[in-house]
């Protein structure tokens, strides 16, 4: 965790140690042709925002990624050297000499417990066998602690940086259990996993907590039994299942009865990683029986009602895939999330837990590995959104490492299992503008933009949310989608004594959240073009 050391602060606000954070991120306009050079704007214009720290909304508990599937081999197989750098990079919230951070301070990780699929080499007709997995589990009935030992490690170097919360995720039922013995689906019409084998499944996931907590040290906070079941998962892309809500729910309440029975009531269950998020409340789209799993899980009056259930996490679980283009659907659509919500169970909590840049659009394509600015600040926007407009409590990027041509990872390596290049991206970078800052327990505050601008002018232009940390910290993201540079400055902040100390991400190859010291509070700040910045406000020079 950042933190600075100094003299109490006192201001209106009435809190003690106050420091002030404000995250500059700016992207691509977002109306022009993919890469546009942006939109011009004249930089003269002050922008004033009045914060409100006693208007909150969600309690933000982590940002995190997941470990599928370089981990496999990268966590086994790799240098430790490279290993280790890696780790340093996802976790640390250390600082170099210089004050930069020297990572991004992850708070979660996800955890994919595998099918077996790698077990089952060719023969699992899985092509790619980077997204194969192997399973715990053996044919025999007995368990084999020594799989997944690349992911092992990773999950061991979460804990010793400070990790915080730990989810395990599953994307296909053990091969031994499937209709097809197979870790996707023959047909995608419902659960590649008879009724008959429900309670072994459930079985596995208790034996694989217990078995990582013994073996690994790591205690899982949640357990996800589905992913994105509301998709076929035929053959042969990677480890899948679709899943109906019926199904979801017969099976929920037998793993929510099988924790209890073993006392491991430390894991709570996690639903339902909905592959888009209007599923969770829409009730037309197709397929009909796999969508509004708010209502479905939430609302008392549902056949498949799960509220009830002891070990239920209060939370409901969504990707943000395909919902981030045009700006108006990106906006819309979370609001409308937040109303059902509020319409079925108002303490219900909204997860995003999983993203990446997967669409083709007007401004962004997912295929085309890019390490620079502009798919960093088109994930920036998407963040800023779901904490701004969905509420979201927590959010998780997917590929912490991918090796893929692609838009997909926060570090990118070489194809090659044994070891190779590491490359960092400015993605990294960006979600640790906001991981590195807002850590587990802030609070999303008001913020307004006192010249009046709408929602949808914010979104292309400059966007801000803001936060309050549990140890009296405010943090402040702002988007800023304009080429040339833009003048900011915060009403209500009257103590003349605050210092500023910015920290900078942009396409320069060295700002990677670089510390660029200490200004006066009562200056106008700066925001460099398409570029992100952090300012932390305290009495330190």
């Amino acid at each position: 965790m950042h933190r600075i050391k100094g003299h109490k602060l006192k201001n209106q606000f009435g809190k003690n140690r106050l420091v002030f954070v404000a995250l500059v991120v700016t992207s691509i306009f977002p109306f022009l042709m993919f890469y546009n050079s942006g939109k011009s704007r004249s930089n003269s214009k002050v922008i004033t925002y009045q914060l409100d720290p006693d208007s909150t909304f969600q309690v933000v508990h982590n940002f995190g990624a997941s470990d599928a599937w370089a981990f496999q081999f990268v966590g086994k197989y790799w240098p430790m050297e490279s290993r280790e750098r890696i780790s340093k990079l996802l976790f640390s919230t250390e600082n170099a000499t210089d004050g930069s951070p020297l990572g991004i301070g992850l708070s979660a990780w996800r955890f994919n417990i595998g099918a077996g699929s790698a077990e089952q080499g060719s023969q699992s007709e899985i092509s790619d066998e980077w997204r194969r997995a192997e399973c715990f589990l053996e044919a025999d009935g007995s368990y084999n602690w020594s799989r997944q030992l690349g992911q092992q490690w990773f999950l061991q170097a979460a804990r010793r940086y400070g990790v915080t919360d730990f989810i395990a995720f599953v994307n296909s039922p053990p091969v031994y259990f499937t209709r097809n013995a197979k870790a996707w689906s023959a047909d995608g019409k419902e659960a590649n996993l008879p009724s008959e084998h429900y309670g072994d499944y459930a079985n596995f996931l208790v034996q694989v907590i217990d078995g990582m907590e013994q073996n690994a040290g790591v205690t899982f906070n949640y357990i996800s039994p589905f992913n994105e079941p509301q998709w076929e998962w035929k053959c042969c892309g990677q480890e899948g299942s679709p899943w109906n809500n019926d199904e979801i729910a017969r099976f929920t309440r037998i793993l929510n009865q099988k924790l209890l029975d073993v006392d491991r009531t430390q894991t709570k269950i996690e639903l339902s990683e909905a592959g888009q998020i209007d599923f969770l409340f829409d009730d037309q789209r197709n397929p009909v029986q796999r969508n509004n799993q708010i209502a479905e899980f939430f609302d008392q009056g549902s056949d498949n009602y799960l509220g009830n259930l002891s070990l239920l996490a209060p939370k409901i679980a969504g990707h943000s895939y395909f919902s981030t283009w045009d700006l108006e659907r990106l906006m819309n659509s979370r609001r409308d999330l937040v109303t059902r919500i509020r319409s079925i169970d108002p303490g219900l909590e909204y997860w995003m837990s999983e993203y990446t840049l997967l669409e083709n659009n007007g401004e962004i394509k997912g295929t085309g590995r890019d390490l620079g600015i502009d798919p960093a600040l088109y994930m920036a926007r998407v963040i800023q959104a779901d904490m701004l407009y969905a509420n979201a409590s927590a959010w998780h990027w997917w590929l912490a490492v991918s090796p893929y041509d692609y838009k997909d990872g926060l570090i990118y390596i070489d194809l090659d299992k044994n070891s190779g290049e590491i490359y960092e991206s400015k993605m990294l970078w960006a979600l640790g503008n906001f991981s590195r800052f807002i850590r587990p327990g802030a609070v999303r505050i008001a913020i307004n933009r006192i010249d009046g601008a709408t929602s949808l002018e914010s979104l292309n232009g400059v966007l801000a949310s803001a936060y309050r940390t549990t140890f009296g910290e405010l943090v402040v993201v702002l988007l800023n989608q304009y080429t040339e540079s833009q003048r900011l400055k915060f009403s209500g902040l009257t103590d003349t004594g605050l210092k500023i100390h910015p920290y900078l991400t942009s396409s320069n190859p060295e700002d990677n959240l670089r510390y660029l010291g200490a200004m006066d509070s009562n200056k106008i700040i700066i925001l460099p073009g398409r570029s992100i910045m952090t300012c932390v406000f305290n009495y330190q020079e």
